[in-house]
């Protein structure tokens, strides 16, 4: 099934960088315990609130479009695979609104594994 990311979303990955990530394999992966297993991931800042909105949309992979068309991601949140990729506080701002109000903005850093999206072509 061919999900796309929302649109309504697409602002969070603005900013978002490509990292490659070094997972150690499972007991089920055939290779030696010594080696690990490079994937390519994004990794962005996003504030907690928009991290919330997100997080029913963990675990899923989503096709992008715009500067990242042709790549799907998956967001991490609690696969034990990426421990260490989980999500993290990301600190937090302070600020002070229009109105003369402070208020803080949490921010939360996020990995999404990213892969190449292969489209297969009639002839």
């Amino acid at each position: 099934m061919r999900r796309m990311w929302p649109d309504d979303y697409a602002f969070l990955l603005n900013n978002a960088e490509e990292v490659e990530i070094d997972v150690l394999p499972t007991v089920k992966d055939m290779i030696s315990p010594s080696q690990t297993i490079t994937r390519k991931a994004l990794k962005a800042v996003i504030s907690q609130q928009d991290f919330e909105k997100i997080w029913p949309l963990a675990e899923a992979r989503y096709r992008l479009n715009g500067r990242f068309s042709g790549k799907a991601i998956t967001l991490i949140t609690n696969n034990p695979h990426y421990r260490s990729w989980h999500p993290s506080d990301g600190g937090s701002v302070e600020s002070v609104s229009d109105s003369g109000k402070p208020y803080t903005t949490h921010y939360v850093v996020v990995h999404f594994l990213l892969d190449d999206v292969r489209e297969t072509v009639d002839a």
